[in-house]
């Protein structure tokens, strides 16, 4: 397993029960399809650095992972097909 740090942007006009249930949901699709979750960190509403679908600000996630690349597809495409998450990097992290 390789690891990884994966970044999301979640819209700013979502709550806190919102948000946790947002991260909660990536975490556990990442552990059901044989990955596991290290860490994950909301750092919190912050201004993006240029305006994205007319949005000025957005709640970031970072979380740290490990698994395989079957895993990352399915994560990519879940990311992807949300309407909450405004944008997402996923990148391996070199040891």
């Amino acid at each position: 397993m390789n690891k990884y740090e994966v970044v999301f942007i979640a819209l700013p006009d979502l709550d806190e029960e919102g948000l946790t249930a947002l991260a909660e949901r990536y975490t556990e699709s990442v552990k059901s399809l044989g990955g596991q979750v290290d860490q994950v960190e909301n750092w919190g509403k912050r201004r993006l650095a240029y305006p994205i679908h007319k949005l000025q600000e957005g709640y970031y996630f970072v979380s740290q992972i490990q698994s395989g690349p079957e895993t990352l597809k399915e994560l990519d495409r879940s990311l992807r097909l949300n309407e909450q998450v405004v944008r997402f990097l996923i990148t391996c992290k070199e040891e």
